[in-house]
């Protein structure tokens, strides 16, 4: 039995602060884990920037909701669970990611919890444990699954590498560029193909 692990935004899903960014006309919050390597520095500014601004997390879920699936995402998704057990890692949060797994057919999502305050702003997050994505993988691992993970960002990369095949799925090239270790798919179909190409390798051994 294999697993594949993948990264939702930017794989399945536009980046969510990004899509916020631009509706909201604040800049700042297009910075993502492309640009910042350092998760807890990431949101720390985040924060900082939502409560400067006197953004509540309901505003935040009202942009989500008027976001999709990127192209294609769904179709790619449906066929890859026919043939092998998919969960999603992210970084995200439940909070903003309920309306985005329901267009996907609700696939299995393991990410992280936001805080709000008596106002409803946001005031901290939780995650759900340090290096989730990577634990993840290595849990899978220690129970006799054969893992293939799939992301595109910095925060990707150590799950990548703690899975026997990581895959980059379009990721901007000064990251892919330090991580030459790990394929580059630009498309659905080459991601498709390099997940079954990595399965099938794993099944003749």
């Amino acid at each position: 039995m294999q697993f594949v692990c993948l990264d939702l935004e930017g794989v399945l899903v536009p980046e969510i602060w990004i899509e916020v960014a631009r509706r909201t006309g604040i800049g700042e919050l297009a910075r993502t884990t492309r640009d910042e390597p350092d998760y807890d520095r990431l949101m720390r500014y985040r924060l900082g920037i939502l409560a400067r601004e006197k953004i509540r997390l309901a505003d935040l879920q009202g942009v989500i909701a008027g976001m999709g699936p990127l192209a294609g995402a769904r179709a790619f998704l449906d066929a890859l669970r026919e043939r092998y057990q998919v969960v999603i890692l992210s970084d995200t949060f439940y909070e903003f990611a309920e309306p985005l797994m329901r267009q996907l057919g609700r696939p299995t999502l393991l990410c992280h919890r936001l805080e709000t305050d008596a106002a409803g702003l946001v005031s901290n997050y939780r995650l759900r444990m340090p290096e989730q994505k990577r634990a993840a993988v290595q849990a899978l691992r220690a129970l006799n699954f054969r893992v293939i993970a799939a992301g595109d960002s910095y925060n990707d990369t150590a799950m990548l590498a703690a899975a026997d095949a990581g895959i980059f799925f379009h990721p901007p090239q000064q990251i892919a560029a330090q991580f030459p270790q790990f394929r580059v798919t630009r498309t659905y179909a080459e991601l498709d193909a390099a997940i079954d190409a990595a399965a099938s390798s794993g099944n003749s051994r």
